[in-house]
């Protein structure tokens, strides 16, 4: 079984020989360089019994280039409802299996959450090894915001799927992060320029490859720079910046206009029609108290007879 020290020097997840149960390991892979990998993650996939892989011989050039030969059998969306059943038994029985994807997580876009919702429900321990993730990275180098971002995964492929997703998430308040296929990005910018407006966005392609490319700017700038290509290879991470604050009309009423027409037309007292208006401007109900008196003190204060002598 595979020995995993947490900081304390002390091991994480079951103990050897604590159970007959077996566990399964998620295990992190490189999502480009081979050398983005754990020592964790080499030291697990050389020590368990199996590799549940998506695809063996992508998984091969892996174990390969560091020399494991651990046995791996496949594990993808085609067989995912017959070969997990079949693990589980496995597990059951006492044997250590790792999961792997063709590139970072599994799960996150890629198979293995039935797997692992199983393992759950027949209390199999399931022990994460983390890894290399193609969204996350892509986000850091980004230079968006990343303190509140949503991870969506793949767009739908369908024009009107495409725009109901990019529809259901132009409001939000935070950075969006989509994969998607090179063949159709440009397809989607398009989407994105029509459904969301030009908004700023980064197009991160092969990232951690050789030809890793972050292409910045507003939609249309990076539609343009994309269409000006031979052909756009390799998948990409698409980040979209969150929803950019329109002013609101109401904001362009004077103030003390605003507030005679709600008492005008809603019948309210003057506060009454001062919180509804600090509220329309995103201010303190004082501060508009304090705009509306220092409207009425101009108002009342003697003007300057700027007339000429006669």
């Amino acid at each position: 079984m595979p020995s995993h020290k947490n900081s304390n020097g002390r091991t994480g997840g079951p103990e050897p020989g604590a159970a007959q149960m077996g566990t399964l390991y998620v295990v992190g892979t490189p999502i480009g360089n081979l050398e983005d990998i754990t020592l964790r993650a080499l030291r697990t996939l050389k020590t368990v019994d199996l590799i549940a892989c998506e695809d063996t011989r992508h998984t091969q050039k892996l174990l390969q280039h560091y020399q494991i030969a651990t046995p791996s059998t496949s594990y993808h969306e085609h067989n995912e409802l017959t070969r997990a059943a079949e693990l589980i038994l496995r597990l059951e029985e006492g044997a250590q299996i790792a999961l792997v994807s063709d590139a970072g997580m599994p799960g996150i876009s890629d198979p293995g959450y039935r797997l692992i919702s199983l393992c759950i429900r027949h209390r199999v321990p399931v022990v994460p090894v983390p890894g290399a993730s193609a969204f996350v990275a892509a986000l850091v180098a980004s230079g968006l915001p990343t303190d509140a971002f949503r991870f969506v995964g793949f767009l739908p492929p369908k024009r009107n799927q495409r725009r109901k997703v990019l529809e259901q998430q132009k409001t939000a308040q935070k950075t969006l992060i989509f994969y998607e296929a090179p063949h159709r990005i440009l397809d989607t910018l398009e989407d994105v320029l029509e459904v969301m407006g030009n908004r700023h966005l980064v197009a991160a392609r092969e990232v951690t490859k050789v030809h890793e490319e972050f292409l910045r700017g507003r939609c249309a700038d990076v539609l343009a720079q994309l269409q000006q290509k031979e052909e756009v290879v390799g998948e990409i991470t698409l980040l979209i910046g969150r929803a950019e604050e329109e002013p609101h009309p109401l904001a362009e009423v004077p103030l003390r206009s605003r507030i005679e027409q709600l008492m005008r037309e809603q019948g309210l007292d003057r506060m009454a029609a001062l919180k509804i208006v600090a509220k329309e401007r995103g201010i303190s109900k004082r501060q508009a108290y304090r705009q509306y008196e220092q409207v009425e003190e101009a108002k009342a204060a003697p003007q300057e007879d700027l007339r000429p002598e006669s």
